[in-house]
C-alpha cells in the first residue's frame, strides 16, 4: 500500500496572458488564464479540505469478450487489486463488476468499504471471483458508482472504467442519459483496453465526467496504469470547483476552453451564478496548474478608452454549507489605442494555445477522413497536423503522428499515409489526440 498523508487545501492563484490592446473598432479580446493550486494533493497531513473524506468506485468490465484473450480478464483483476493497493487508509472504495448489468464485487449491500488492511485484502481476496461472460452496458455501471459515491456524504469522489468493448447493450441515448445524470456529481477517469472498443464512447465518458482517457494496448500494462490513476486520485484536496466567469454589461461569451493538459470546451457547461455571471465545472484539484483559454467580444470603444472585459474566479463550495467561497481571481482587461505595433501583437501564450486546440481537431478530423476513405482530406489533415505538432514542440503526439503517416517535411506539413497502420497506434492517436504541451514562458 501507497502511505500517502490526507491532503490539505490547496491553495489557488490566478495568472491573466493576453495582449489587452485593441485596435479602434476591435472587439475580440483573448486571454490564457492560468490557474494552480499548491500545498494540497498529498502534501498535507490534517484531513481533507472539504470535509466528508474520499470514495473512489473501480469499474470492471467483465462482459465475454475479456475473456479474448484471456489476459485482459487476468489483467483486469491485477490492474484492480493494484489500484486497491495504493488506497490510502480511511478512503471509501468499491469494486464494480461491469456486464450489460452492473454488480457489486465489494463489499456488497449498496454501501462503500473504508481502506485498511484488512478490508484491502477482503477486496483483493473477491477479486479473484471475477469472470467473464455477458454483455456491455456502461451507463448502468456509471448509475451505481454514483448511488454508492453518494451514500456517504463524501466531500472527494471519483471513479476508475475499464472497458474493451463497444457499449452494444444499451442505446447511445441510454448512455447520454447516464452520462448527465452524473456529471457533476463525481470525475471518472475511463481505460480502453485492447483495440476492441470505440474510443469516441471512451473519450465522451471522460469528457463529460471531468476525467481522463486513454488506451492500454497491452492488458500487461493495465497494473501499472490503474496505479498511477490512483495515485492521482488519492492527490485530490478540493473538489467541484468552478471557474466563474463575470462580464459586464455588454460583453458577449465567446468561449471558454480548457487548453491544457488536455482540450476541453467548457462553454455549452455554463450554469448561471447571478447576474452577469456563469459557472464553468473544472472539478476536483490537487497539487497542479490547468491552462483555460477565454474570449470575450467587447463593444466598441473609442481609443484611449479602457475597460474590464472579464473577471475571472476561482469558487469552492463550503464545506459547512454556506455560499461558495472564492479562491482566487484575475483580471481580463481591454485598452484601445492607435498604435499598430501594441494592437497587432499576438500574446504568444495565446497563440501557442489557438496552435494546440486546431492540432486536436485536425487530428480529428483527418483520422475521420481516412476512415471513410477520403485519402485527400486525410492527408491534408493530418499534414496540417504534423506541422502544428513539430511548431509548438508537441514532441509525443508528433511521435504518434508519424506511426500514421511518413513524415517528408514536417515544417511544411508535407506528409504520406502509411499503407497500414497498426489499430493500436491509430487508436492511440486518436485517444490522445486532445493532449497538450505547456506554453514555454
Amino acid at each position: 500500500m501507497a502511505n500517502f498523508a490526507k491532503p490539505t487545501a490547496p491553495q489557488f492563484s490566478v495568472d491573466v496572458y493576453q495582449n489587452e490592446f485593441l485596435p479602434e473598432g476591435g472587439r475580440e479580446v483573448s486571454a490564457i488564464v492560468t490557474v494552480t493550486s499548491t500545498g494540497g494533493g498529498t502534501t498535507g497531513v490534517s484531513g481533507y479540505a472539504d470535509g466528508g473524506g474520499a470514495g473512489v468506485v473501480i469499474m470492471v468490465d467483465c462482459s465475454g469478450s475479456m475473456d479474448y484473450p484471456a489476459t485482459k480478464m487476468r489483467g483486469a483483476r491485477e490492474a484492480t487489486a493494484a489500484a486497491v493497493d495504493t488506497l490510502r487508509d480511511g478512503t471509501s472504495f468499491a469494486v464494480v463488476a461491469g456486464t450489460h448489468v452492473a454488480k457489486e464485487v465489494y463489499p456488497g449491500n449498496g454501501r462503500l468499504a473504508v481502506a485498511d488492511a484488512r478490508t484491502r485484502a477482503e477486496a483483493k481476496q473477491a477479486l479473484r471471483s471475477l469472470s467473464a461472460g455477458g454483455g456491455t452496458a456502461i451507463g448502468t455501471w456509471l448509475r451505481l458508482a454514483d448511488r454508492l459515491l453518494s451514500s456517504a456524504g463524501l466531500a472527494i469522489r471519483h471513479g476508475i472504467l475499464l472497458t474493451d468493448g463497444r457499449n452494444e447493450h444499451e442505446s447511445p441515448e441510454e448512455l447520454r442519459a447516464a452520462l448527465d445524470a452524473c456529471a457533476g456529481r463525481f470525475t471518472c477517469d475511463a481505460r480502453g483496453v485492447g483495440t476492441d472498443w470505440e474510443v469516441k464512447e471512451v473519450t465522451a465518458i471522460a469528457s463529460a465526467l471531468l476525467g481522463t482517457a486513454d488506451i492500454v494496448a497491452d492488458p500487461a500494462g493495465l497494473a501499472a496504469d490503474f496505479t498511477a490513476m490512483m495515485e492521482q486520485a488519492m492527490g485530490k484536496g478540493v473538489a467541484d470547483v468552478v471557474l466563474r466567469l463575470w462580464t459586464p454589461v455588454g460583453v458577449e461569451i465567446g468561449y471558454v476552453k480548457q487548453v491544457a493538459p488536455t482540450v476541453e470546451d467548457l462553454t455549452g457547461r455554463r450554469t448561471e451564478a447571478g447576474p452577469r455571471a456563469g459557472d464553468y465545472p473544472t472539478g476536483s484539484w490537487g497539487d497542479e496548474s490547468r491552462d483555460y483559454h477565454v474570449s470575450v467580444r467587447v463593444p466598441r470603444a473609442a481609443i484611449g478608452q479602457e475597460m474590464l472585459a472579464a473577471r475571472v474566479s476561482l469558487i469552492a463550495p463550503d464545506p459547512a454549507g454556506g455560499d461558495p467561497r472564492p479562491l482566487s481571481q484575475g483580471l481580463v482587461r481591454a485598452v484601445w489605442t492607435d498604435d499598430l505595433v501594441m494592437s497587432t501583437s499576438i500574446n504568444p501564450q495565446v497563440a501557442h494555445y489557438t496552435g494546440q486546440a486546431e492540432l486536436a481537431d485536425v487530428i480529428q478530423q483527418g483520422l475521420d477522413a481516412r476512415k471513410s476513405g477520403d485519402h485527400d482530406g486525410a492527408t491534408a489533415k493530418l499534414g496540417r497536423a504534423v506541422q502544428l505538432a513539430a511548431a509548438s514542440g508537441n514532441a509525443d503526439t508528433a511521435k504518434l503522428l508519424s506511426k500514421v503517416v511518413d513524415v517528408v517535411d514536417a515544417a511544411t506539413g508535407t506528409v504520406r499515409l502509411k499503407a497500414k497502420v497498426a489499430e493500436a497506434d491509430e487508436m492511440t492517436l486518436e485517444t490522445r489526440s486532445t493532449k497538450t504541451v505547456r506554453v514555454k514562458r
